[in-house]
């Protein structure tokens, strides 16, 4: 018999099919399962079209290994191929009959086909080193066999068939070598994997006869080998089913299982979308961040169906880095596949489905605040610095999405509140919302400018994590309310009067406080009294864009080579009984004066949470005023 060659440039063509356009060779099996599942769709829809009596529950596809022969066979009853169709669609590489089927009947419905590219079948090279493909047209009396070998070409060849209808396909394994185990297919466990893990979701059963070992009849410890037909699908996605026909359980069990978590899920969301962009999505909000979120190792994105079929292990274009938290998948028909189907082609659809999914996932997320507040906190306890850095992130892009979601404690109750909750609860002259920021709430409410600031009934946020303020910077305001640090000199909350006061205070001690500072040196930029401090003595603030939380987390940075400085001003109590002592000592003493400040000074650092620049001549200044 003649071979016949591939009509392309055979050789090339089909090195590329085989070495390069698919990632990992296991894929082979979910190409030929597609088919399958496409000669299945295309015979049912050709019964309505005749209206023959066909049941849907008669097709089926089975699988077959065979370890001695070294061969796997996929068969299906589905609609076949006669000799000339066997030349068309395996004879020309990217030849696909799936993909001109869909398109004569595009407006169709019921019409449901997976293969667009015809490519997937030659996958099948990757794994063998000799094909045949027996198949017999629906409504044929005869079959044919196509066989190859690869580029060298093929042959066609009337044969006999013991089945009425469809197709099988026989791969004959390629030998094992270092680097690949081509025997790896020919075992029950490895190919119910590849099936559960590609084809779980295709419509049709998937068999295969699998052996286990059972008690014998009548003995206590004697062992038989059984044979036993098993499907090895699920074939109805949990997914496309309505949401009243899932139980609770069946949501927790199918993301405990597929998403490798102990806990239960904190939020579903189990949506069928319709608009330019039509698909199928259920996503979940774990409780916990797993144990490699926050590291460069965590991989983001949700697992993409098209039709059932696995296309995409994880898909990152589907979610922004501020909610790549969320698990789930993505189910749609309405996907520009690029020839392998292992990745997208980047285009309007995806990011179609990706804008729908940030709102759908935003909605939920505020009706979970709403609905169930003790699990949104710890939610937001595990991914809330997510949604921090990605207001910093985007310079303010995204804060219309982000800031009603963020959650701070409050010297209100020491609970986390939101934002529209401060604001809510704020002084109707009230103007700004206030925050300070430290390593804990604990430290943050020994910061002698908290307690001034509530002592004038003003409730403060408590920042404790160090992307907290840079996020704030870029948030700029919420509901029209700028924010303040009350460690900053940005923050007016005296009268006229006692402005004026202090004003003149610090102008009558304007020499004295020049000649502090100079005896400190470069460690703050000015000394000066205020009224602020209720008991404290001292306290530092910031002139300027850098706080001295920001100075902290920017010169912590290994990539920051130029280290950062805020503009630290020392801020002496004008009512507690030390200013009256340094004007004193100013008189009598400069020195001492001098000395006095520089102790002042590292007190108002460690009080800050810094640490002092000379510990030993902090000792003994210490020393040298006690004898």
């Amino acid at each position: 018999m003649r071979t016949k060659q591939f009509k392309a440039e055979s050789k090339k063509l089909l090195d590329m099919m085989i070495n390069s356009i698919y990632t990992h060779k296991e894929i082979f099996l979910r190409e030929l399962i597609s088919n399958a599942s496409d000669a299945m769709d295309k015979l049912y829809y050709h019964s309505l079209q005749n209206n023959l009596a066909l049941n849907r529950s008669d097709l089926t596809i089975k699988i077959q290994p065979d370890k001695e022969a070294r061969t796997l066979t996929i068969s299906d009853n589905g609609i076949g191929m006669n000799g000339e169709e066997l030349e068309q669609n395996l004879g020309t590489i990217a030849k696909s009959g799936s993909f001109d089927f869909k398109n004569d009947n595009e407006k169709k419905e019921d019409v449901d086909i997976i293969g667009q590219f015809g490519v997937g079948f030659y996958s099948a090279f990757m794994v063998s080193d000799k094909i045949e493909v027996v198949s017999k047209a629906f409504g044929d009396s005869e079959a044919h066999k196509w066989t190859s070998k690869g580029a060298d070409g093929y042959t066609v060849e009337p044969c006999e068939a013991d089945f009425d209808h469809g197709t099988v396909i026989t791969l004959y394994l390629k030998e094992n070598t270092d680097d690949d185990d081509y025997e790896q297919y020919l075992e029950e466990y490895k190919i119910k994997e590849i099936v559960k893990k590609y084809s779980d979701y295709i419509r049709y059963p998937i068999t295969m006869d699998c052996t286990h070992s059972h008690l014998k009849e009548g003995t206590e410890d004697e062992y038989e080998q059984v044979t036993e037909t098993e499907t090895l699908n699920s074939m109805v996605p949990i997914w496309k089913k309505n949401k009243n026909e899932v139980t609770a359980d069946e949501y927790s069990s199918f993301y405990k299982n597929k998403f490798y978590d102990y806990e239960e899920p904190a939020k579903v969301i189990h949506a069928k979308m319709e608009g330019q962009v039509m698909y199928n999505t259920l996503l979940y909000i774990p409780r916990h961040a797993p144990f490699d979120y926050y590291t460069k190792n965590y991989e983001k994105g949700l697992q993409l169906y098209s039709n059932g079929v696995l296309i995409m292990d994880k898909c990152a274009d589907l979610l922004p880095d501020y909610f790549s938290f969320v698990k789930g998948l993505v189910d749609s028909e309405d996907l520009s596949l690029n020839i392998s189907r292992e990745m997208l082609q980047h285009d309007a659809q995806l990011k179609l489905i990706a804008k729908s999914l940030e709102k759908k996932i935003h909605s939920e997320l505020i009706k979970l605040m709403k609905d169930s507040r003790d699990t949104y906190e710890m939610v937001y306890n595990a991914f809330g610095t997510q949604l921090k850095f990605g207001i910093y992130n985007a310079f303010g892009a995204k804060n219309d999405t982000l800031s009603d979601l963020l959650m701070f404690h409050s010297s209100n109750d020491k609970k986390l509140t939101t934002l529209k909750e401060y604001v809510d609860r704020m002084k109707e002259s009230q103007d700004t919302i206030y925050y300070a920021c430290g390593e804990s709430v604990a430290k943050i409410e020994l910061l002698p400018q908290v307690e001034s600031v509530i002592d004038k009934g003003y409730e403060v946020l408590y920042f404790t994590e160090n992307v907290d303020e840079f996020a704030i910077k870029m948030l700029n305001e919420f509901e029209g309310k700028k924010f303040a640090n009350i460690c900053t000199d940005s923050i007016e909350l005296d009268s006229e009067e006692e402005k004026e006061e202090l004003k003149k205070k610090n102008e009558e001690g304007k020499e004295m406080l020049d000649y502090l500072k100079e005896s400190i040196g470069d460690g703050v930029s000015s000394v000066r009294f205020t009224n602020k401090l209720k008991k404290h003595p001292v306290c530092l603030t910031t002139e300027g864009e850098i706080s001295l939380e920001m100075e902290k987390v920017l010169n912590s940075m290994p990539t920051n080579e130029q280290k950062v400085k805020a503009n630290i001003v020392l801020e002496i109590n004008e009512n507690h009984p030390i200013a009256q002592k340094l004007t004193e000592l100013y008189e009598s003493d400069k020195e001492k004066a001098g000395k006095y400040a520089k102790i002042l000074y590292a007190q108002a650092r460690l009080i800050e949470g810094l640490s002092v620049d000379d510990p030993t001549e902090l000792s003994n200044l210490v020393c040298d005023l006690m004898v």
